[in-house]
């Protein structure tokens, strides 16, 4: 599923990465907490997530995570922004709740990510 297709799904507004919303991610992984997503998270995962922090932003680059939605109307702050961009991330923020978001995702075919094997 294409970025572009993430945004409009659920409503959201692109804070930064505009130019890349071509990317194509192939899974989905939702939490707020970050190790959890050191621990499961696939290539090509799009983050989702109602935490906003510099860890969050640190924790996705480190695991090579393009994209993150904040969920809950969440926006965060230049600082964060400035550190996204700087590592060519996609931010989204969408008013629904993280619940409600992995709803409309997945049933629009963007599978959660497999951490059987883990």
């Amino acid at each position: 599923m294409k970025l572009s297709e993430v945004k409009e799904l659920l409503g959201a507004e692109i804070l930064a990465g505009e130019d890349n919303l071509k990317t194509e991610i192939t899974s989905a992984f939702a939490c707020d907490l970050m190790s959890d997503v050191l621990a499961f998270v696939e290539d090509k995962s799009l983050l989702l997530t109602g935490l906003i922090n510099m860890q969050t932003i640190r924790t996705a680059e480190m695991m090579d995570i393009e994209a993150i939605v904040f969920v809950r109307g969440k926006k965060p702050n230049d600082e964060i922004l400035k550190l996204a961009r700087e590592n060519n991330m996609v931010i989204l923020t969408t008013k629904h709740i993280l619940y409600t978001s992995c709803g409309i995702l997945h049933s629009k075919g963007l599978r959660g990510a497999n951490i059987m094997h883990k």
